[in-house]
């Protein structure tokens, strides 16, 4: 990449610049080289649970390089930039790219240089704003990879977030005995209802299940989970805890059922499929299944760049409904008229 910078085309980036507080801020833009595109960012999405953590400093420090993201700037705690979701159409590129919206896992910026081969296609029937869950997908995706659940089997997903809802959204078009979204809010029934799957407080959930997907990042959440195991079934972890170390109930009868827990986590490609699929294919059948108009319920409402630091703020602050929350770029930016064309058709 490029180290000049073109000053005809100014960007901003949003930056948590201490634990609490966030800010938009100028950002040089490269002039794109050979196997480079120019993106221009149409939506963005706030992966609530991770940058939370992020947005309050909460990344422990023994794991804070493992959770970098791919195009992060700064360091954690911050100053830093930091964002997975975005979702925009080439401005400067290969020609196969050209005009194409497009998504990257790049923070929220509103233009960017990146190489080509960071960039996945959106199918034109996927709308911008559903496209942006594409790194939730593809977390999901990686984790039915590890699980690998089979013809009539007894499934539960426990913890209806955003992770959570993405692993039963693709779960519901499998040929299951039985598939439950386990989640202690009353209000998860109607997301759950718009996949296509049951909803079911954690005391009414069925056990004798085959195979467990945890997502709530709780302990007691962790701890049904195991409860809901048959004999010798597995619970496929999937939580992000930052600085919380849960407790995992492992006594009892943890050991003579013979249970299992194992991680998943999307920094690599499942076991089972690593020989065959590299990252960009795991994103691009996360973007395939994303046509499927269910996943519009994972989309908690939207707000404009220019509000980010405000709503990142509000977002990381006390527990709330929110799933993904859209971050939209076409808005004009406040004072003189800019001198470029900014509107965009997501």
């Amino acid at each position: 990449m490029t180290d000049a910078a073109d000053p005809s085309r100014p960007t901003r980036a949003y930056w948590t610049v201490e634990p609490g507080r966030g800010e938009l801020r100028p950002a040089p833009l490269p002039a794109p080289g050979p196997g480079e595109v120019l993106v221009r960012a149409l939506r963005s999405g706030i992966s609530r649970g991770t940058e939370s953590l992020v947005h309050r400093g909460k990344v422990p420090e023994r794991v804070r390089e493992r959770m970098r993201a791919p195009f992060q700037e700064g360091e954690l705690p911050g100053p830093v930039k930091y964002g997975y979701l975005s979702v925009g159409v080439v401005e400067q590129g290969p020609a196969e790219l050209l005009g194409r919206r497009v998504f990257c896992l790049h923070p929220h910026q509103e233009r960017y240089v990146v190489p080509a081969d960071a960039v996945t296609p959106v199918p034109d029937d996927v709308p911008s704003e559903r496209a942006v869950l594409t790194g939730s997908v593809e977390t999901a995706v990686n984790a039915l990879w590890e699980a690998a659940p089979r013809l009539g089997d007894r499934v539960a997903v426990v913890g209806a977030g955003m992770i959570g809802a993405c692993v039963a959204a693709l779960l519901a078009r499998f040929p299951l005995g039985r598939l439950q979204l386990v989640d202690p809010q009353p209000g998860r029934a109607a997301l759950a209802e718009a996949l296509g799957v049951a909803h079911v407080l954690p005391q009414d959930a069925a056990g004798e299940c085959d195979l467990v997907l945890h997502a709530s990042s709780t302990a007691a959440g962790l701890a049904r989970g195991l409860e809901l195991l048959g004999d010798e079934g597995e619970l496929i972890e999937l939580s992000w805890y930052g600085e919380d170390d849960p407790v995992v109930p492992l006594g009892a009868d943890f050991h003579a059922r013979r249970l299992q827990i194992r991680a998943s986590q999307v920094g690599a490609v499942a076991a089972a499929r690593r020989a065959r699929r590299t990252p960009a294919d795991r994103l691009a059948t996360a973007l395939e299944a994303l046509r499927d108009p269910r996943f519009d319920a994972l989309l908690s409402g939207g707000s404009s760049f220019e509000e980010l630091p405000a709503t990142m703020a509000r977002l990381a602050g006390a527990p709330s409904d929110v799933l993904c929350h859209v971050v939209a770029y076409d808005q004009p930016r406040p004072g003189p008229a800019p001198t470029e064309e900014t509107a965009c058709s997501p």
